[in-house]
């Protein structure tokens, strides 16, 4: 029979406790990983709705992926740098480029510096493609190449030859077009291990501009034809001295050359041309008398054109062409755009206060307010939007 007493030596609430402690711990691990299992299905669930709808859904996962978050609807500062209107910009992969007069910088997605050189450039030009970004001074003597490891090349021109354009492809090829004595231009393309490969020099034409699309060089040149400006292609290959073809842009000249879906892209004045890499030209798209006021060629298989009705002013339509010459997309403007740029599926276009993200048919894919310190926008193939403003930048994510 039981006295009622309490017996401490053999006392075994310790262990019950112990016990209870270890059984919450094991349910606390149990729910938070039963809550992450079902946060993961959830992301899982919208990428898969999105994929399915418009393709935009593993851009999602890309983002949380790379910035380790699905959304952000403002802009945090992420990078820092000097301010100065002539500041050129290029997104290279995840990083970016800033150029100025006097230093050329990388920054990673985090905005931490990876490397800076000083340059000095009177007029600064940025392009990127391949990774790579190539800065040059435009009627200037110096070009630099690089990577987010640093440099790759520096080209020093010789006086009275200075450098005019210069270009990147997908592949890390380079052209560069510069002016050159007893001739009217020449461009020197070099391939991705950063060796000349070829060297293109225009006894007949200016040289305008250049490219490198599969193992051909499209080089820009300008000639005088019944007392009519007329722009040119002229196509080489790699291991050819004398031109493979040429073709004629038909009442324009061309501003601007590039790659796309594997063809030639022209934008001139007048129309956009798409040629094959043999010069038979297999698509184009009349601007109907408009006025390209802006353009981007680095949507992926399509370019974006600003159109105006009139000289000045800010009406007219925004349009989206594919490399098969077709309309994917219009909308008609009626305020200021003051940035554009395309990467990807989508398309950044920056209006007085507000940032609009498209897809390639001007369907609106995100929207963010609040921006009237932002000067321009670099849009990423990931659907990131880069705001940069007069001395720092920072990152939208859809």
């Amino acid at each position: 029979m039981s006295d009622g007493r309490k017996d401490i030596w053999n006392d075994d609430d310790g262990e019950r406790e112990a016990r209870r402690a270890e059984r919450a711990e094991k349910n606390g691990k149990l729910k938070s990983f039963l809550t992450f299992l079902l946060a993961l299905a959830l992301v899982l669930a919208v990428v898969v709705l999105a994929a399915y709808r418009d393709g935009t859904g593993f851009d999602i996962l890309r983002r949380y992926l790379n910035y380790g978050r699905p959304e952000q609807t403002g802009g945090t500062a992420l990078y820092a740098y000097d301010a100065s209107p002539k500041n050129r910009f290029a997104a290279v992969e995840e990083n970016l480029a800033v150029l100025s007069e006097t230093s050329l910088r990388l920054f990673d997605k985090n905005g931490q510096e990876l490397w800076s050189v000083d340059v000095n450039m009177g007029a600064p030009a940025l392009t990127a493609g391949g990774g790579r970004l190539a800065a040059y001074d435009v009627g200037g003597t110096s070009l630099y190449v690089a990577n987010a490891g640093g440099m790759l090349l520096e080209l020093t021109a010789a006086e009275g030859e200075p450098f005019l354009a210069a270009s990147l492809n997908e592949d890390g090829w380079l052209a560069v077009t510069a002016e050159k004595k007893g001739c009217k231009g020449c461009v020197s393309v070099y391939d991705p291990e950063m060796k000349l490969a070829f060297a293109f020099d225009s006894r007949r034409r200016f040289v305008l501009d250049g490219c490198v699309v599969g193992k051909r060089l499209a080089a820009v040149t300008l000639g005088q034809e019944n007392g009519v400006f007329v722009s040119n292609i002229v196509l080489y290959e790699l291991t050819k001295e004398e031109p493979t073809a040429d073709y004629d842009i038909s009442g324009g000249l061309v501003a601007a050359i590039g790659q796309q879906n594997g063809k030639i892209a022209a934008i001139s004045d007048t129309g956009l041309s798409y040629a094959k890499p043999d010069g038979e030209i297999e698509a184009s798209y009349s601007y109907g008398g408009d006025y390209l006021r802006d353009f981007d060629l680095g949507g992926d298989g399509f370019t974006a054109l600003l159109l105006n009705r009139y000289r000045s002013g800010s009406v007219g339509r925004l349009v989206t062409v594919d490399s098969d010459g077709a309309e994917l997309g219009i909308l008609e403007v009626r305020e200021e755009i003051l940035s554009l740029s395309a990467a990807g599926r989508y398309l950044a276009v920056l209006y007085s206060g507000r940032l609009e993200v498209y897809n390639q048919d001007l369907q609106t894919y995100a929207s963010l307010r609040g921006v009237e310190d932002v000067r321009e926008v670099l849009m990423r193939p990931d659907g990131a939007v880069l705001m940069l403003s007069g001395s720092s930048a920072s990152l939208f994510l859809p």
